[in-house]
């Protein structure tokens, strides 16, 4: 790669930190980065994630003061999030990159459309309840969905953090920027697992990663300060809009 290769691939490691931070998605911009320069699909993928992690890390720092009172529930969702995520990297190592083609724009475009629905669903599941709504953890079928995504994201993960928000939003009774900071701590849980993996057993592009794990920190920061002060309605609007984009690229893929 050349000094300019090098700059666009930081460049993209800070875009992908910011809009991570704020949403997910962030794969978006550095997989196909490292594509355009030459890194094979598997190594870029593999180099990419490794990147991302230490952006996951800053972004959930970033969001520390919507994290307190949430650690039992971190915790409990956390071990799903990384047990699903170690699934999908050993996915990722033996399966054909076409066997998630056709499944992955579903997720993303079924997440957006949960985004949208969630202030509905959330009503109507109380109203179906007979007892008041608490969902302090989350029941069963959130550790599962949880679980799922994990994998998801331990296998690709673009726009892990739209389906992350969709159903934390209707899992949980939190306020949309608490979600977020929750979603962040998730989704970095599932790329620092991820990583792990990949750093042990696959080969990966150690320049390229470098840049991107620090383009990632700085715009990971950035983003949490520029996400935290965003309305929920606004938030929810660039959610859906950065899933609607994510499911046209995916589609082009």
């Amino acid at each position: 790669m050349s000094e300019l290769g090098y700059l666009a691939v930081f460049l993209a490691g800070a875009a992908a930190g910011t809009i991570n931070a704020i949403v997910g998605s962030g794969t978006l911009i550095t997989f196909p980065t490292l594509i355009a320069f030459g890194i094979p699909p598997v190594t870029a993928n593999v180099s990419n994630t490794i990147g991302l992690a230490p952006g996951s890390a800053a972004a959930a720092w970033g969001y520390r003061a919507e994290l307190r009172g949430q650690r039992t529930r971190l915790i409990r969702l956390g071990s799903m999030s990384l047990l699903g995520a170690v699934t999908g990297a050993i996915l990722l190592l033996t399966l054909p990159s076409s066997a998630f083609d056709m499944i992955v724009p579903v997720l993303v475009g079924l997440g957006v459309l949960l985004v949208i629905l969630q202030p509905w669903l959330s009503r109507w599941l109380a109203d179906r309840r007979k007892e008041p709504v608490h969902r302090h953890h989350g029941g069963w079928l959130l550790m599962v969905m949880v679980y799922l995504t994990g994998v998801y994201g331990g296998y690709f993960g673009a726009a892990q953090g739209v389906i992350l928000m969709a159903i934390l939003g209707i899992g949980l009774d939190e306020a949309l920027q608490r979600a977020n900071a929750a979603k962040n701590v998730l989704a970095g849980l599932a790329n620092a697992v991820a990583a792990v993996v990949f750093i042990v057993v696959a080969h990966v592009a150690w320049v390229p990663a470098i840049l991107i794990a620090v383009g990632s920190v700085l715009g990971g920061l950035f983003g949490a300060r520029v996400g935290r002060r965003l309305p929920p309605m606004l938030l929810r609007g660039v959610i859906v809009t950065v899933g609607v984009i994510a499911i046209v690229m995916l589609l082009r893929r």
